[in-house]
């Protein structure tokens, strides 16, 4: 089977490195729409040579390895990378128009972070990522969550997001032909929360909150410059080398599709973005209702990740001091949870029992009641492009073609 990837950015290309590392696939066949630099061989540099992580032969075989990418053909437009033939199509944006099905494609990862609309149209204006299915592919996953623009459609019945090891269980081949990889904070996030809803139950959790101090993107500026006409954001114009800058997240909503016991809770989620190039951080809180006798420690937490820790290969679990730079290139751990770091505090939270709509007092009876709550604060790294989100993705994407042949 050839797999196709749409887009060659940040997630595109180290989807590609993933592949011919795996080899998984009888080939690539990667479209970025148009023409990069002179032709073949300077799209072959971009490919081979990244700022982040290095050079591709360093990355597969280590600092003795010499150039992966051979046989070039320019007419043909293809190349082979580590042994694996890669076809490139220059030609068409429109996913609609993408040669998929002269290529034997079945198989499309969109990275391109254009098509997300599950319920657009093929032909709506610059296309939709059901334009893939029209142009030859049978499945296409996406490389962020699902975002719906016109308001009260629901989402479409083959269309599921999932994350491996959370819920790619519910993932049905016969049915669901869009599917979304949610994203990288939603992935390290539902690792996070996942192992504490198994051990304690979702009925514990009385809210939770999080905070991901997150790395640059391609929505960041590199230097001032002027908003367009309408913007409501101005931080996403302010340069990205200066300044950490707030911005929005929507990992609690997608949470929800990815965990269903999360709408019962009241959840909040907030970002700012840092000057790094890659390597975020979760800071989840969460308030526990608890027992004065027993109350919820730090060692019970951490326990709880360390054994989940050792049965998921999804889930770290690390004793040691670590920075940002240190995730980076973690093979497939969504999250790598910070023991050093984890806090608990506990304390008896007065409910007046006369506020709260519903409860019966009786006459003379003290109206407040002390509840135990357990604050707790976890942390947990992430590598948001290849260690954690790309190598989960490509997993993802090898068991969806698995279950088409």
């Amino acid at each position: 089977m050839y797999l196709g990837i749409n887009g060659l950015g940040r997630i595109g290309k180290l989807s590609l490195w993933h592949h011919v590392s795996r080899k998984h696939f009888s080939g690539l066949v990667v479209n970025t729409g148009r023409e990069v630099g002179g032709g073949l061989a300077d799209l072959a540099a971009i490919i081979e040579r990244d700022s982040t992580y290095g050079r591709l032969g360093t990355y597969l075989h280590g600092h003795t390895a010499g150039r992966m990418i051979q046989e070039l053909d320019e007419e043909k437009g293809s190349m082979v990378i580590n042994g694996v033939p890669v076809r490139i199509l220059r030609e068409a944006r429109n996913p609609l128009d993408i040669a998929w099905r002269e290529n034997d494609v079945k198989l499309v990862v969109d990275t391109t972070g254009v098509f997300k609309d599950p319920t657009a149209d093929a032909s709506e204006g610059r296309g939709a990522m059901r334009g893939h299915m029209q142009a030859g592919a049978e499945k296409v996953l996406l490389s962020a969550p699902f975002k719906i623009k016109s308001k009260g459609l629901d989402m479409p019945d083959d269309a599921i997001t999932t994350v491996m090891g959370i819920n790619d269980d519910m993932y049905d081949p016969a049915r669901h032909n869009l599917i979304s990889a949610a994203s990288c904070t939603t992935t390290c996030l539902s690792y996070m929360i996942k192992p504490l809803m198994e051990r304690m139950g979702a009925d514990r959790i009385l809210s939770a909150s999080m905070v991901t101090v997150h790395a640059a993107t391609g929505s960041q500026q590199v230097l001032d410059r002027l908003p367009g006409a309408g913007a409501a954001d101005l931080r996403k114009n302010r340069s990205i080398l200066n300044n950490i800058i707030l911005t929005t997240t929507g990992a609690a909503k997608a949470l929800s599709l990815v965990i269903p016991e999360m709408e019962k809770i009241g959840f909040m989620a907030e970002s700012v973005r840092i000057p790094t190039s890659s390597g975020s951080l979760i800071i989840l809180v969460l308030n526990l209702q608890d027992e004065f006798d027993t109350p919820t420690k730090r060692a019970d937490i951490n326990s709880i990740y360390r054994e989940f820790s050792e049965v998921t290969p999804y889930l770290e679990y690390t004793e040691q001091q670590n920075v940002s730079s240190d995730i980076l290139g973690t093979p497939r751990a969504a999250a790598v949870i910070e023991a050093s770091e984890t806090h608990t505090r506990t304390a008896a939270i007065p409910v007046n029992l006369g506020k709260v709509k519903g409860a019966t007092v009786a006459a003379g009876a003290d109206p407040v009641l002390n509840v135990p709550v357990t604050q707790a604060v976890v942390y947990g790294w992430y590598d948001n492009e290849l260690g954690s989100y790309t190598n989960m993705l490509g997993d993802l994407t090898v068991k969806v073609a698995d279950e088409m042949v």
